[in-house]
């Protein structure tokens, strides 16, 4: 370890706060599970390695400083060191100041929140600030880099609240990359050891795809003899040979693994699907599906693809795209978050594809107009599809998978229109009941004579299951579909129809269940006439069976037992002015219940306290002093017949 010079360079910063929060929960909390520290830093380094090579693709000079690219770990048993070192961009100052402490990752105080939630701390990498993990097993860290724009330079902290950088004016050059040295805390000296190193490596690390390199010691045994004095040294000392021990050192690869994807997926276990699974995502729970496939022919490219177990912290986050999918040409990676591989709405499935036909040296803006990439995206979402039937087929992973994902299962159906028939496959809702189901399910549960698939849209479940709306589908017996997701109204406004199905909304007007008849016709149109413009029309209802009215439309039911007295009523006097004030009543109050809300809610509560001094039998006269400002039926009346002239 080269001595770190303190001259005049030296500058010491302040973490940001929430860095020192992180700080202060990783050094002071009891986490038994210390070794994914190992797992951070080789994955940082591997990402470096990323960075650099893709850099490279374009510009060879930028590999000039140091052509090998490759991660190394140097235990030191000596000084209690552990190192790892890779030879990946670098960091400038500028980028050693910010990346390591001045500013706050968006994932800090998600990760923070998340273990005061009871998470466990190797998800740390998921929120993208698993450098700090060092300090789980280091009291101090150091760290030398050097980029290609800039100076060597080193960080050092003890985490005490602040950092120093400083200028490497004599230290051993790297010629690019970064050596990140671990002074060990007294407890954790087991990560010096070789067999621990290369199990770590081994567990978490195996598909990285650069070599790791251990420096490791070798020890042999060399016997010295002297030949004249071989015999007599033999008698004297009864033969015993004198041997010395010499101790060598060699760099020893230790991650020899050819890429998981060019194996055959019969030869794989689910094991090594979860390792290679947790070591591209930073997931702490093994996936819950996977597909493995090549496409073969015109196009060849090899793929695995993964759905976890849960969405992430951050998937709905619009401000981050989301790299799930890798992109490797000729087992070479070239790039991450590559958003013509896949499309928005299936940017939770994470994996890696591997092509023969794409250019080693393709740019961001050549993937955009890459007609073979559009082949692969395509043959990705077919198979995305299938993965999720293959889900469907277990009732307890479905419901996992729905409840992480479904939102964008139904973007889907609303953006994908080559693949809208499937994804309605995949598509659930909650029946009349609690239970989920699939309108395929729905379907094979149709009434004779059922037609169409309802269902009702709202806020929440509690808000639909008892809409007048309903009335009549509940009495002839067919289901409906409570779909209470936000999104629901655009994916079915796409969906249009399932299986030569027609959907139909509850709440549309003219819902039609029945043919109406004459009598009907005759009856409906003699009801119109009280509540004037404050409704576009009135109609006789086919849908409600036991409410007197709904609104989008006035909808009556002729068969209410308050709507019958109301038409015989209107029919002695047409200018009946209780007759006029109960049907207002009737109309704000399905107002309420078709989820509307009240111009005047006084009014209408002037309206209830009348209809219960009624139903007590108090006089008009004998008003209570809290109803003074209440205008008394009579000024009402003669107000509305202003306002609205019956025709």
């Amino acid at each position: 370890m080269a001595d770190v010079h303190m001259g005049s360079e030296s500058e010491t910063f302040a973490f940001q706060a929430e860095i020192n929060q992180l700080l202060s929960l990783i050094i002071n909390t009891f986490y038994s599970n210390k070794e994914i520290f190992l797992r951070e830093l080789i994955s940082n380094a591997s990402d470096a390695l990323d960075k650099i090579r893709f850099e490279g693709l374009t510009d060879k000079s930028k590999l000039d400083a140091q052509p090998e690219l490759f991660i190394r770990i140097i235990p030191d048993k000596a000084n209690k060191t552990l190192s790892i070192v890779d030879s990946g961009v670098g960091m400038t100052k500028a980028d050693l100041v910010n990346n390591l402490g001045t500013i706050a990752r968006s994932g800090t105080k998600e990760f923070m929140e998340a273990l005061q939630a009871g998470a466990d701390v190797s998800m740390i990498g998921q929120f993208g600030v698993g450098f700090y993990s060092a300090y789980l097993v280091a009291e101090k860290v150091i760290v030398t880099t050097k980029h290609n724009d800039d100076e060597q330079y080193i960080w050092e902290s003890q985490a005490g609240g602040s950092f120093i950088v400083t200028r490497d004016l004599g230290g051993e050059p790297l010629g690019r990359g970064t050596k990140i040295t671990l002074f060990l805390k007294e407890d954790q000296l087991e990560y010096l050891e070789e067999r621990r190193i290369k199990d770590l490596v081994k567990k978490h690390s195996e598909f990285i795809s650069y070599p790791i390199y251990l420096w490791t010691e070798k020890t042999t045994e060399k016997e010295v003899s002297d030949d004249e004095d071989e015999e007599t040294n033999k008698e004297e000392e009864g033969d015993v040979e004198e041997k010395v021990k010499e101790v060598s050192h060699e760099w020893q690869l230790i991650n020899k693994q050819k890429p998981i994807w060019l194996r055959k997926p019969e030869e794989i276990t689910n094991e090594e699907y979860a390792a290679f699974y947790k070591s591209i995502t930073n997931d702490w729970e093994d996936h819950l599906a996977v597909k493995h496939f090549s496409v073969e022919g015109q196009l060849e490219f090899k793929a695995i693809l993964f759905v976890p177990r849960r969405a992430p912290f951050d998937l709905y986050d619009t401000r981050k795209k989301l790299n799930n999918i890798k992109l490797y040409v000729k087992r070479v990676f070239i790039m991450d978050n590559c958003e013509e591989l896949i499309p928005e709405y299936m940017s939770f499935v994470k994996g890696v594809v591997d092509s023969d036909d794409l250019p080693l040296n393709i740019s961001r803006e050549m993937l955009q107009q890459n007609k073979i990439l559009k082949v692969i995206q395509k043959n990705l979402v077919k198979k995305c599809i299938e993965m999720f039937f293959e889900i469907a087929e277990n009732k307890d992973d479905y419901k996992k998978f729905y409840d992480a994902f479904s939102k964008n299962i139904k973007l889907g159906i609303h953006e994908d229109s080559q693949n809208r028939a499937k994804l309605a496959d995949l598509y659930y809702s909650t029946k009349s009941g609690d239970k989920m189901t699939s309108l395929k399910d729905y379907v094979t549960r149709m009434k004779e004579g059922q037609k169409d698939i309802y269902y009702i849209t709202g806020e929440s479940k509690k808000a639909v299951e008892n809409s007048p709306f309903l009335e009549r589908l509940k009495k002839k017996g067919y289901e409906v579909l409570f779909m209470v997701d936000a999104i629901d109204e655009y994916a079915v406004g796409q969906l249009k129809e399932y299986d030569g199905k027609k959907l139909v909304s509850a709440t549309k007007e003219g819902l039609k269940l029945d043919e109406e008849s004459e009598d009907e016709k005759k009856k409906r149109e003699e009801r119109r006439k009280i509540l004037g413009d404050k409704v576009e029309k009135v109609v006789v209802s086919d849908r409600i069976v036991d409410s007197p009215c709904c609104l989008k439309t006035m909808e009556i039911n002729p068969d209410n037992g308050i709507m019958e007295e109301l038409r015989k009523r209107a029919e002695v006097d047409k200018n009946d002015k209780s007759v006029k004030d109960l049907v207002l009543l009737l109309y704000e109050t399905a107002l309420l219940t078709s989820g509307f809300s009240l111009d005047d809610p006084n009014t209408f509560a002037g309206r209830i306290h009348r209809m219960l001094k009624l139903g007590l039998s108090i006089d008009e006269d004998e008003i209570a002093v809290d109803d003074v400002d209440m205008p008394s039926l009579e000024e009402e009346t003669n107000e509305e017949s202003k306002m609205e002239e019956v025709d």
